[in-house]
């Protein structure tokens, strides 16, 4: 036997932080709860309290609009009034009408992003819309503290703020 200990025996475990899961079914078909998450998320949005502008002015300015580009590479950017952009994240799937998963970082380098993984699914009353928000474990010392942030801010920005806006579509 060798003196040599087993690399994988040795080696901690990696903590995982559960994900953050949101799900709710929205009175529209799948085709429809696709395109307004996407196309029309400026619509939806709350620019206001939860934009990289919004966070730098200290809520006092709002960006000019938010774009989530329609293609796999595509970019999750807010817009200024004078014309800068902030990136949120990049479409890592674009499989329309039935998933879309990104990553996601805000006003960090990209280098910290987590992925945002949103399901459409055709349920007898519309469509079940999923989204999974992990990967907690790139934002290092601070992972708890985002997580617990993104569940409450999910809440209000997916599963109020995005269903009430599908809501008013009908």
């Amino acid at each position: 036997m060798s003196g040599n200990p087993d690399p994988i025996a040795t080696t901690p475990a990696k903590s995982v932080i559960a994900p953050v899961f949101k799900s709710i079914t929205v009175e529209c078909t799948p085709e429809e709860a696709f395109r307004y998450f996407t196309e029309e998320i400026d619509k939806w949005w709350p620019l206001e309290r939860h934009s990289c502008i919004a966070h730098g002015s200290g809520f006092k300015e709002k960006p000019a609009s938010c774009l989530f580009e329609q293609y796999r590479g595509g970019r999750i950017i807010e817009r200024g009034h004078s014309g800068e952009e902030h990136v949120w994240g990049t479409v890592l799937v674009w499989s329309p009408p039935s998933r879309v998963v990104f990553s996601w970082h805000p006003m960090r380098d990209e280098k910290t992003a987590q992925t945002v993984d949103v399901r459409f699914s055709l349920v007898p009353k519309g469509t079940q819309v999923v989204l999974t928000h992990s990967d907690w474990e790139h934002l290092g010392e601070d992972a708890h503290k985002e997580r617990n942030t993104y569940n409450e801010g999910w809440e209000v920005v997916f599963v109020t703020n995005y269903r009430e806006y599908v809501k008013s579509r009908k």
